[in-house]
Parts: structure tokens; sequence; C-alpha cells
């Protein structure tokens, strides 16, 4: 069972796919605190963070620590080895070139 775990949201579903599905359309977007692009809170929002800046930045901007990076990372391996993420970003309706960073600059 995968369950949301942004702002103690509590959403569960037996597939990942719909866990993103679901971050990327029930959950507000986050604004980037490196770059200002905004996307889908949730896994997108760590993947856009880790894709796009460095370690060192996501520390920096994000007043965070070496276990938040350790943390996310785990995140980021589990979600990738379960899910069929083109499925999701085929679903969001999202151009698959830019499913890296899935957001727009606001």
């Amino acid at each position: 069972m995968w369950e949301c775990d942004i702002a103690g949201c509590g959403f569960e579903d037996e597939t990942v796919e719909e866990l993103l599905v679901h971050q990327a359309t029930a959950h507000d977007r986050h604004q980037c605190a490196v770059c200002g692009t905004v996307v889908p809170d949730g896994y997108f929002g760590i993947r856009h963070a880790f894709s796009e800046h460095s370690r060192a930045e996501y520390l920096r901007h994000y007043d965070a620590d070496t276990d938040d990076i350790r943390r996310r990372e785990r995140v980021l391996s589990t979600v990738e080895d379960e899910a069929d993420i083109e499925t999701v970003v085929q679903r969001l309706g999202l151009d698959a070139d830019a499913s890296s960073d899935v957001g727009t600059d606001e």
C-alpha cells in the first residue's frame, strides 16, 4: 500500500502510479526555493530538486541537512523502482521531455 505523506494527507492506494497522480492533482504545487519553478509537491518536487540542482543547493535553499537528503533519495529510489513514470506523465498530460522537472516557471 502506498500512502501520501504530504502534510499528513493519508491518501492510500495499491499502486504507486495512482499515488503520484494524486500528489500531482490533489495538492497545491510547490515553488522551488532554488530556481522558482512551480512543480507538483511530493515525488515530482523531489525529482525536480535533485535532477535540476546540486545537493549543496538543496541543503542551502531548503535549510536541510544530510538526513533530509538521504530520506528524499530513498523516496526517489523506492518510487522509481516500482513506478511506471512514463505512464504517470502521460496520464497527467505532461510532455515526456519535460518530465524531469514537471512544472512551469512562474
